[in-house]
C-alpha cells in the first residue's frame, strides 16, 4: 500500500506541475494523467472524457501567462485497484489579458483506479474554497470542452 501511495501522490504532483509547464494539453498528456471515461468539475467546467478533459483544460490554461499550482495535506487511501485522494490546492495565475494576479485556494477530491499503465484519475473535482483578485472571463463552454 506504501508503493501505492507514493505513486498516487507523484501522479497528482505531476499533474500539478503539467499545469505549469504550459502543454501541450493533448491527448497523450490526458491518458498519462485520467483514465478514458474520467470526468473533472473545476471552475472550467465539467466534462467527461480524456478528449474533453485536455480541450477544457488547454482553453483555461491560454487565459495564463504562468501559474504555479501547489497541492498538499493529502489524504489517500487504497482500496485494491481503487484509490481516493483528497487535498488543499493553492494555485497562483498571471492573467494573459493585463498580467494581473490572481490566487484561489481549494479542496480536492479525486478517484483513482489502477490501469495497466498505472495510477490514472478517474474523476478530479477542484472546489474553490476562497480567492484573491479578480478572476479570468471564461470563453463560452464550446472553447472549453
Amino acid at each position: 500500500m506504501t508503493t501505492d501511495i507514493i505513486a498516487i501522490t507523484r501522479l497528482f504532483d505531476l499533474y500539478l506541475r503539467s499545469l505549469d509547464d504550459r502543454g501541450p494539453f493533448d491527448g497523450a498528456w490526458a491518458a498519462a494523467f485520467f483514465t478514458e471515461d474520467a470526468t473533472t468539475s473545476t471552475p472550467a467546467g465539467d466534462v467527461r472524457g480524456r478528449d474533453a478533459i485536455a480541450a477544457n483544460v488547454g482553453g483555461a490554461m491560454a487565459l495564463f501567462d504562468r501559474t504555479v499550482h501547489f497541492g498538499s495535506n493529502y489524504v489517500i487511501d487504497v482500496d485494491g485497484d481503487r484509490a481516493t485522494l483528497l487535498g488543499n490546492q493553492l494555485s497562483t495565475h498571471v492573467l494573459a489579458a493585463d498580467g494581473a494576479l490572481f490566487v484561489s485556494g481549494g479542496r480536492t477530491d479525486n478517484d483513482l483506479v489502477r490501469t495497466a499503465d498505472g495510477w490514472r484519475l478517474s474523476r478530479a473535482e477542484l472546489r474553490i474554497a476562497w480567492k484573491q483578485g479578480n478572476p479570468p472571463a471564461l470563453p463560452p463552454s464550446s472553447l472549453l470542452g
